[in-house]
């Protein structure tokens, strides 16, 4: 199977990481910075995780980022695959669905490596 590289990351803070796959999660999806009583919080804890995973849609991008992993997998090249999805702040979309599809394609055989650019950042107002 082959080697993903999945970089969550925040908009507000750089560009996005060079990457095979990108996904822009801030405009179909709620953010959870707009509830006060989570946006301190980070993907770390289960409120926001529970938030992200229960929109409508994100399991359904989730399994198509995995099958489109899948068909880079099968052709030719035999490097890894980089895969950056990212939010506003990079503190709660953008990290739960990275751990949700490493889960997934974990799951599935690849070897999955999940690196959190922005996640430790301060909370973004803009």
């Amino acid at each position: 199977m082959a080697v993903v590289e999945i970089v969550s990351f925040g908009y507000l803070h750089d560009a996005p990481p060079a990457a095979h796959l990108t996904l822009d999660l801030r405009h179909h999806f709620r953010d959870p910075h707009a509830s006060p009583e989570l946006r301190d919080m980070t993907a770390d804890d289960e409120p926001v995780r529970a938030a992200v995973l229960g929109t409508p849609g994100v399991a359904a991008l989730v399994l198509a980022t995995a099958s489109a992993v899948d068909a880079l997998a099968s052709g030719p090249s035999a490097g890894a695959i980089t895969v950056a999805d990212g939010c506003a702040g990079g503190r709660h979309r953008a990290p739960v669905f990275a751990r949700a599809l490493a889960e997934l394609l974990s799951d599935a055989g690849h070897d999955v490596t999940v690196h959190h650019r922005d996640m430790d950042k301060p909370v973004v107002n803009g």
